[in-house]
Order: structure tokens, then C-alpha cells, then sequence
């Protein structure tokens, strides 16, 4: 579990600093951290421009994806900002199901990552 905490903080860091192209203001709670609030919630990214909440971020690994994240999503996606949900490339079909099953699919994003090691 270290290893997907690690991983899952250095994506977070990563795409706080691409999305910091487009929004004005960025909070980021790094897993274990409660720095920046969004309506009793404190997703991974806040993305603001000129004070307002945009969107918000939550990065997934693999082992963060499950029902009771689905009802989760559905929970924060209801709070007025867009939700962008990050996932492994091989879980997007288990979270698009998950997305379906809460009623929300239409209401969130969804990106994905991948990480390719060739050996020699």
C-alpha cells in the first residue's frame, strides 16, 4: 500500500502543476492531508479560477477502487463543481460501471494514466 500512496502523491503533484496552465488557484490535499475544504469534502485537487471552484480531482489507484468509492463520487459529484476522476488505464471499464451504478456517469470525467516499464 506505501508504494500506491507514493505513486498516487506524485500524480497529484503532477497534474496540480498541468492544470496550474488553467486555473488561477489550485488546493491540493495529498493523501493523508485535509488542507484545502470543498463542502465538507477534501478532494485530492480543488481547481479555482478567481476564487470559484471549478472542478475538483480525485486520483484512483488500483487498489482505492471500489462500491464504497462509487458512492463517494456520487456524494461530492453533487456539490456543484465538475468531478475529473484519474484512473489506471486497466480500471477505467470497472470505474465507468461503478459511475453507471451511482446514476452520475454523465455528471464526471474521466482520465486515465498508465506507467510502462520495458526491460532489458
Amino acid at each position: 500500500m506505501h508504494n500506491d500512496t507514493v505513486f498516487h502523491n506524485w500524480l497529484v503533484g503532477y497534474l496540480s502543476s498541468r492544470f496550474s496552465k488553467d486555473y488561477t488557484e489550485i488546493g491540493v490535499n495529498p493523501e493523508g492531508e485535509d488542507n484545502e475544504e470543498f463542502n465538507g469534502h477534501f478532494p485530492d485537487l480543488i481547481l479555482k479560477n478567481h476564487g470559484m471552484v471549478m472542478a475538483v480531482v480525485e486520483v484512483e489507484t488500483e487498489g482505492s477502487i471500489n462500491e464504497e468509492r462509487g458512492s463517494y463520487w456520487k456524494d461530492i459529484s453533487g456539490k456543484g463543481a465538475k468531478l475529473i476522476i484519474m484512473v489506471p488505464d486497466n480500471q477505467k471499464a470497472k470505474v465507468t460501471d461503478l459511475l453507471w451504478k451511482n446514476g452520475i456517469m454523465q455528471n464526471v470525467s474521466v482520465g486515465s494514466y498508465g506507467l510502462k516499464i520495458s526491460m532489458p
